[in-house]
């Protein structure tokens, strides 16, 4: 995992310096609300852009994944949107699942504020 300075998701409102973060991609700088953890959803690829997956972000991270049904590929429309999205592969995924554990801020793992709740998946 390569070492890098960014702020500490844990102490979000306190704006610290991190040393043991994910690569810099993987925090999202234009958080809205430094006070709490914001989720989002977005069609993006995976596995070396064989897959189009439905990932779920806190505060720009990502932490799960949803598979789409067979055919998904055939969306023209979804495939556009994934296209829009950056690609992510297994390592970054693990990188960025290990990170959110060490931090104790994985949503689906901890009790955390969150802004929206109701975007976390159901399974």
């Amino acid at each position: 995992m390569k070492l890098v300075n960014i702020t500490d998701l844990k102490s979000v409102g306190h704006y610290d310096l991190a040393g043991s973060s994910p690569a810099l991609r993987i925090y999202n700088e234009n958080r809205r609300d430094p006070m709490g953890y914001n989720l989002e959803e977005r069609h993006v690829w995976i596995e070396d852009g064989l897959k189009i997956v439905k990932m779920y972000f806190i505060n720009g991270i990502p932490f799960t994944f949803d598979e789409l049904p067979d055919g998904a590929l055939y969306d023209k429309e979804l495939v556009e949107i994934a296209n829009k999205e950056d690609a992510w592969d297994m390592d970054e995924l693990y990188a960025a699942y290990q990170y959110l554990m060490e931090e104790e801020c994985h949503p689906m793992m901890f009790e955390l504020e969150l802004e929206n709740p109701e975007i976390l998946p159901v399974d």
